[in-house]
């Protein structure tokens, strides 16, 4: 049941960070490059450094919002259901799991 509950709520949350992430891309790369658009990789009038200097920021954005998301979700079902929804059901938060 916590396993059912965890994947509607990540989800969700998955739709809305993913949302998010690109919000604050396009802020960001606006406030840096001082550009409204962001390069595409086919963009032939943008330089290599450009559209690298581009991907990689946009990569490192959405990967601290899919971890922050992630571990929202997994707190919110902790809270709705007592259990943590991780993998091996354990880790530092009180619940019970495996010890390496």
């Amino acid at each position: 049941m916590t396993k059912l509950i965890y994947r509607a709520v990540s989800m969700l949350a998955g739709v809305v960070g993913g949302l998010l992430a690109g919000a604050i891309f396009k802020k960001t790369w606006q406030l840096a490059a001082r550009d409204d658009q962001a390069p595409k990789a086919t963009d032939a009038s943008r330089g290599w450094h450009e559209i690298i200097i581009a991907a990689a920021l946009q990569g490192a954005i959405f990967a601290v919002v899919k971890a922050t998301v992630d571990r929202l979700a997994a707190a919110g079902t902790h809270s709705l259901t007592g259990t943590w929804p991780g993998e091996d059901g354990g880790g530092k938060d009180g619940a019970q799991g495996k010890e390496a």
